[in-house]
């Protein structure tokens, strides 16, 4: 890439990061068990049940979110328990590797890459398999761009003997997913997503239904021992030295959450993800996942389209970088982030930079449809604000 290019990211994870937040990172050292960095901790720690939306501890760990992922088997369950899996896309096949791993009894839902699973399948299969202690299961799976039915799922869930394990790494924070008014009973969260924030803190909270399966959960744990941090916590520090430059950096986005309110980041991806999808559906191309989750758009590209000489252009030549497809979706989608800093003017460059590539590699398509599609809805949007 040229010198004087600027490079723009929109994959979904890692995602852009604001420079104010870059730069409190880059503050001297502190040390971590000084009076000083337990208030830090004590306001990060406040500000992340506001996120989350529950009263419960969340805790953190120096981790990408698969981390969290694993502090949730470990903590929660013995050798040989039954566990539903959603397997829906990359991502859960992580929750099925993970089952494996650590010796459950994995009781697997496959669904098709790209559709959402059905409540009345969840239900089904818990009436099926009465011996179940979890079901692990995505909010929104990065791999398809789908959105899970999670407060459905957690009403189906709320009167059994059964935790519902949520992974959220790219949807807390960007619509609406209240771990305490849902009945969600662990919810997974990390940095390098919805948080905006570099990879490498995760995060996860417990129900009181599921902090009781914990007290009585035999695998061996040991960085990842919830109860292990929860004293600790006790104390206002850590187990273990934690991430400190990625906290101060936490403490800073959790603070401007704070400020803009929930409500209003839920809107702000709202209008970013409707604006891509109304684009998408201008440029004559099709959504990929049959529930597209706010997080991201996902395309699915026409045969003709030479999709991975597309994306290497656009990154190499241009500077914008999307993500393809994994697995057997490799050249067959585009992925585009709506998380991370990002304004809804940047969606025209990424939308302006897709055009442009789509005609260069096998996709003729009238320049600036797509564009114009994204400017009615931004114009929607700000006429709103200023009457």
């Amino acid at each position: 890439m040229d010198f004087l290019e600027k490079r723009y990211l929109f994959t979904p994870g890692p995602v852009p990061v604001a420079s104010k937040v870059l730069l409190t990172m880059a503050q001297p050292l502190i040390h971590h068990r000084l009076p000083e960095f337990s208030k830090i901790l004590e306001e990060i720690r406040e500000n992340l049940r506001y996120l989350f939306q529950t009263e419960k501890e969340v805790y953190f760990f120096a981790s990408s979110g698969t981390g969290a992922m694993e502090a949730a088997i470990v903590n929660l369950f013995s050798p040989g328990d039954s566990v539903i899996v959603v397997s829906a896309g990359k991502f859960g096949e992580r929750w099925l590797e993970l089952a494996i791993s650590f010796g459950l009894n994995p009781v697997v839902i496959s669904v098709p890459w790209g559709k959402a699973v059905k409540p009345e399948e969840v239900e089904e299969t818990l009436k099926k398999n009465a011996q179940v202690k979890g079901i692990l299961v995505q909010a929104c799976e990065t791999s398809t761009g789908v959105k899970h039915p999670i407060k459905e799922i957690a009403e189906i869930v709320k009167e059994r003997e059964v935790v519902l394990v949520v992974d959220a790494i790219s949807a807390l924070g960007i619509y609406e997913l209240p771990m305490d008014a849902w009945g969600i009973d662990v919810m997974i969260a990390g940095s390098q997503k919805a948080l905006s924030l570099p990879p490498g803190l995760s995060f996860i909270a417990f129900s009181e239904k599921a902090y009781t399966l914990a007290q009585k959960a035999k695998l061996p744990k040991y960085y990842f021992n919830l109860f292990q941090e929860k004293k600790a916590y006790e104390k206002r520090t850590t187990a273990f030295t934690p991430a400190i430059s990625l906290l101060i950096g936490l403490r800073e986005m959790l603070k401007r959450i704070r400020e803009l309110t929930l409500e209003k980041l839920f809107e702000h991806y709202r209008i970013l993800s409707l604006a891509c999808r109304k684009a998408v559906k201008a440029l004559e191309l099709e959504i990929f996942p049959e529930i597209p989750s706010e997080s991201l758009t996902v395309i699915k590209t026409p045969e003709s389209l030479r999709t991975g000489e597309l994306l290497n252009f656009l990154r190499t030549k241009i500077g914008i970088v999307f993500a393809g497809g994994q697995d057997h979706l490799k050249g067959k989608i585009i992925r585009i982030t709506h998380m991370g800093d990002q304004t809804l003017l940047d969606l025209v460059i990424a939308l302006s930079a897709l055009e442009l590539g789509l005609n260069l590699f096998g996709y003729k398509i009238e320049l600036g449809r797509g564009i114009k599609s994204v400017q009615e809805v931004l114009y929607e949007y700000y006429e709103k604000i200023l009457s």
